[in-house]
């Protein structure tokens, strides 16, 4: 049985992302002073009483409004309720009930589900003032209930709340076998479309204006390749143009998606190009140590000849010279190109990353491999290797012991990858060497 979910929504600041971060206990959604910064829906999880239960974060709703964006993020939270079990409706006892209020109570009232008013920023006013009275006038079945999202105070008892309107949902194992999928790239290169493409539907917000997403929004896939936690993040700028506070902590959230995810699909605008700024952020997904998949997108808009891919192919990774060991794909987000095959690669270097091997079977390798090439050496002395094991996987990590670790020069380390590369495949994955120095006696 599905984990329960739970959408937060409201109108704009309100304190929804502080309800949210502090209901899953970390800082996954910006929180900042200025109505609109949460524009897609944002997942969490959170336990409370033994229960899993899914916690859903949306932007804020302004019933009427003619902005383009404000109505995307409308049409989100529409879909978070839709997706929900329970809604918490939070509202803001400072200002007082509102207009805006009363117009989604009677939006949430159409939905047909259980909706609980969270009276947010209650700690300074408290629960006995009238402002917070007059939100019974709202009707829910539930009374509403004052809290300090930012404090925490009345957090337990929403979810006490949450559980107590809940159906029996029973307890599932947990999923260990979900890939995690980071998706990064340049603001404006069709990461949220690619998602969206992959879902079916518009689970994020899709403009031509770059930094439309903002923060790194997590989307649960299962289909017949398996299941997927696909993570949308914001387009990674260049340091000299991240400029306001919301920009860069936007950019650290996408650092911090890479480290969560298991794969990492690092996208291209093919009419770009591979830029500076996409060796940036494909070095963000190599040196976490990640597995990668370099995806082209936009492809459908190159004009081609027979010689277009292997020249695009070459460019690419000329440019990405630290990561030839990636596959390479050209897709279309918007009409759907080669977007089906894009979970075969997901599995393959998954897998090829999560690869172990048996200690004597690299040491077979490595005896060829010192066989063929001669170790260097230095004033007479000569780089001795002694033996190498695997110590980690995810990536595939690999323990040298030798004698004299300034002589294991990083030409002969690559040289050592290459030949691992080529007996294990290792396809997608970085390698990481580690070289430790073994004492000997002097000859």
């Amino acid at each position: 049985m599905a984990k329960p979910v739970i959408a937060i929504v409201g109108r704009p600041n309100v304190g929804k992302s502080t309800l949210f971060n502090k209901l899953i206990g970390e800082r996954r959604a910006i929180v900042e002073d200025t109505p609109g910064i949460t524009r897609d829906r944002i997942y969490g999880e959170t336990e409370w009483r033994n229960k899993k239960l899914i916690v859903i974060d949306t932007g804020g709703i302004e019933p009427k409004t003619d902005d383009i964006i404000l109505q995307k993020m409308r049409a989100q939270a529409q879909i978070a309720i839709d997706t929900a079990d329970v809604i918490l409706f939070v509202c803001d006892i400072r200002t007082g009930m509102t207009a805006d209020d009363e117009d989604i109570g009677l939006m949430l009232k159409k939905s047909g589900k259980p909706v609980i008013p969270c009276i947010n920023k209650s700690d300074r006013i408290g629960t006995v003032a009238s402002e917070f009275y007059e939100f019974y006038s709202l009707g829910f079945e539930a009374e509403p209930i004052p809290l300090s999202a930012l404090h925490g105070s009345g957090s337990g008892d929403v979810l006490d709340a949450v559980l107590n309107v809940l159906p029996d949902f029973d307890s599932d194992e947990e999923d260990n076998d979900v890939i995690g999928v980071a998706v990064i790239g340049k603001p404006n290169a069709g990461k949220s479309s690619l998602v969206n493409r992959i879902l079916g539907d518009d689970r994020l917000i899709v403009s031509n204006i770059p930094g439309t997403t903002r923060d790194a929004i997590d989307t649960y896939v299962e289909n017949e390749y398996g299941k997927y936690n696909f993570i949308d993040t914001a387009g990674i700028r260049r340091q000299s143009k991240v400029e306001d506070r919301i920009e860069k902590y936007s950019v650290l959230r996408a650092k911090m998606a890479v480290e969560r995810a298991d794969v990492c699909i690092i996208m291209i605008d093919a009419a770009e190009g591979c830029t500076e700024q996409d060796e940036k952020i494909a070095g963000i997904a190599h040196e976490a140590g990640k597995a990668c998949i370099i995806c082209v997108n936009k492809w459908d808009s190159v004009e081609k000849d027979n010689a277009t891919t292997n020249s695009y192919t070459k460019r690419v990774y000329d440019s990405l010279s630290y990561m030839t060991y990636a596959p390479l794909m050209f897709i279309s987000a918007k009409t759907g190109q080669r977007v089906e095959k894009l979970f075969e690669q997901i599995n393959y270097v998954y897998n090829q990353s999560v690869t172990r091997i048996s200690t004597g079977m690299l040491n077979d390798v490595l005896a060829d491999a010192v066989a063929r090439v001669q170790p260097p050496s230095d004033k007479g002395r000569r780089l001795k290797i002694y033996y190498m094991t695997q110590s980690s996987a995810a990536p595939p990590t690999f323990v040298l012991f030798c004698n004299r670790a300034d002589l294991f020069h990083f030409s002969y380390q690559r040289y050592i990858e290459n030949c691992l590369r080529q007996t294990f495949g290792f396809k997608g994955t970085p390698i990481k060497m580690i070289i430790r120095q073994k004492g000997e006696k002097e000859d």
